[in-house]
């Protein structure tokens, strides 16, 4: 874990920017389309992890961009060419855009500030989206990625954030994944590699209340 002075020193409000990942009602919340991921999300406290982030993002001024994965009600431009696209196509919850499934979930606040993003395709929050040049034009350099999952969108978009340049960091708590120790076990054997990892504490310790940029 980093020390609170280097961890202050790579969350500076002016260059750093919080992510949440597919933390929406269709994913994240109690209807979800994956109840067994949903469950541990909430169960883990890493939803409430990610709303306190969020607060305190708000509160000190730092960029919050909420990603979002969605697909047109005709399925138009979504991916075919992975076994998990198509077992999404089946389940009984859609992500589809404009409906409440691909809303922020609770107790997560959204606030006109935010920026939301939806992708409509692929595997990523980063690659094939507007997040990289919005990251660029807002002056980040550190970026907080926390959301689901551990299994395939939050290591994505951790190695599209450090393969583009940032420093990422992860909130170890602020993350989920099924089954729940495959979240430990890739926190340690894949994203301590290259990603500074911390407590949802130990970054809140860092912020301090500002008025936003």
């Amino acid at each position: 874990m980093p020390s609170f002075e280097q961890l202050s020193e790579l969350l500076d409000p002016a260059t750093t920017v919080l992510l949440t990942v597919e933390c929406q009602q269709g994913v994240v919340g109690p209807d979800s389309a994956l109840p067994e991921l949903a469950k541990e999300f909430r169960s883990s406290g890493a939803l409430g992890n990610v709303a306190r982030l969020v607060a305190a993002a708000h509160e000190s001024g730092i960029q919050v961009i909420h990603a979002i994965a969605e697909r047109r009600p005709d399925g138009r431009g979504a991916s075919h060419n992975a076994r998990l696209f198509r077992a999404a196509e089946r389940l009984p919850v859609q992500q589809l855009a404009g409906t409440a499934a691909v809303r922020v979930a609770a107790p997560i606040e959204v606030t006109e500030e935010d920026i939301v993003v939806r992708r409509l395709h692929g595997l990523s929050p980063i690659q094939g989206t507007d997040v990289d040049a919005l990251l660029r034009n807002l002056g980040c350099r550190t970026l907080i990625v926390t959301g689901v999952s551990a299994n395939v969108a939050v290591p994505n978009a951790v190695f599209d954030a450090v393969n583009r340049g940032y420093t990422a960091v992860v909130p170890a708590d602020a993350i989920a994944g099924v089954p729940a120790d495959y979240t430990p076990a890739m926190i340690r054997n894949t994203l301590a590699l290259v990603a500074t990892v911390a407590t949802t504490d130990e970054v809140l310790a860092c912020l301090r209340p500002t008025r936003r940029r």
